[in-house]
């Protein structure tokens, strides 16, 4: 009998010790180097923040911090990848969360649950839409966006880089009652430069990107997609105060990491990453380039990603979008 006692209370001594194990990190992190992957084509607003925050964590942590692009399928190859991927903290994704939220209503089959697949990190900035069209168009203002096309039906040629650009072009139809041609592009670096080049006629990219484009007077600005004026370019007029109400997107971008990460991992990275952006310089730069320093909690984060996704999915049914 004493023996039996003797091993059932070995046993659970040892079953206490794992479990302690396990509560803990069994290492300081990070202890190597941790990439970050962007879903989408460089030249991008969550490719450029990706590898400015980078920079910045390495310098924090004293470890390389590499961007890795991973494109495809709007985000979702990348997407893909990041929730297979060892859930220790080393593999984050740096995106805008439109990947996630639209997802369902893009594609009716997807590899991968936007909802249960990734821990949230961080929300860290909000970059609203900028309405920006080709100077060879002969329109000044969303008034003349909206009667150019209401009397050429179907001949503006509309850039769309991503789901959320998709969904805010179509979002923005539906409000002023006008008909554009959507194009696809391989990422928001890639419609702006269609835009300045005269490839396609107006597009909505989120500010962040824009704006070097609207202050060097390669592209036309007409509007902004924001509750009120930016700061950076106080001389552009919101599309609410033009008449289209509630008319607020753009490009939120966010830091999430591979579902069942530890939380004291988790808790980490918002607290670093938190730092980085708490610093004059970074977010003086951030401000002047036409995005909004959010920094929040990764419950906050979560809850927003919830809460798009059932917006979204309204707007979808609204405008008769399919997935495919």
């Amino acid at each position: 009998m004493k023996n039996q006692i003797k091993r059932v209370l070995m046993g659970a001594v040892m079953v206490l010790c794992v479990a302690q194990a396990l509560a803990q990190p069994t290492l300081p992190f990070p202890s190597k180097p941790v990439r970050i992957i962007v879903p989408f084509a460089p030249g991008g607003t969550s490719d450029s923040l990706a590898r400015l925050l980078g920079q910045k964590l390495s310098d924090t942590w004293g470890q390389p911090v590499l961007v890795e692009n991973k494109a495809g399928a709007d985000g979702n190859v990348g997407a893909e990848y990041v929730a297979r991927s060892p859930a220790d903290g080393y593999t984050l994704m740096l995106l805008d969360i439109g990947t996630l939220t639209m997802a369902p209503v893009f594609y009716s089959k997807l590899n991968f649950d936007p909802q249960k697949d990734f821990s949230p990190v961080m929300l860290i900035q909000f970059s609203p839409h900028a309405l920006v069209v080709t100077n060879s168009l002969a329109v000044k203002n969303v008034a003349d966006v909206v009667a150019f096309s209401k009397a050429n039906p179907g001949k503006l040629n509309f850039a769309a880089s991503n789901n959320s650009a998709r969904l805010a072009g179509a979002q923005f139809q539906l409000a002023t009652g006008t008909d554009m041609l959507q194009i696809p592009y391989k990422g928001a670096g890639a419609a702006m430069t269609a835009v300045i080049g005269g490839e396609a006629n107006i597009t909505l990219n989120g500010l962040f990107i824009a704006s070097p484009h609207i202050k060097g007077g390669k592209v036309k600005p007409v509007a902004v997609a924001s509750q009120k004026r930016m700061p950076s370019v106080p001389e552009i007029p919101t599309l609410i105060e033009l008449g289209v109400p509630n008319f607020v997107t753009g490009s939120w971008q966010g830091l999430l990491a591979p579902a069942g990460t530890p939380r004291e991992v988790v808790s980490k990275l918002n607290t670093d990453v938190a730092k980085v952006l708490a610093a004059p310089e970074m977010t003086q730069r951030l401000v002047e380039q036409g995005a909004e320093v959010i920094a929040s909690s990764p419950e906050e984060f979560g809850k927003l990603l919830r809460e798009q996704t059932t917006t979204f999915l309204g707007v979808a049914k609204a405008g008769n979008i399919k997935p495919e």
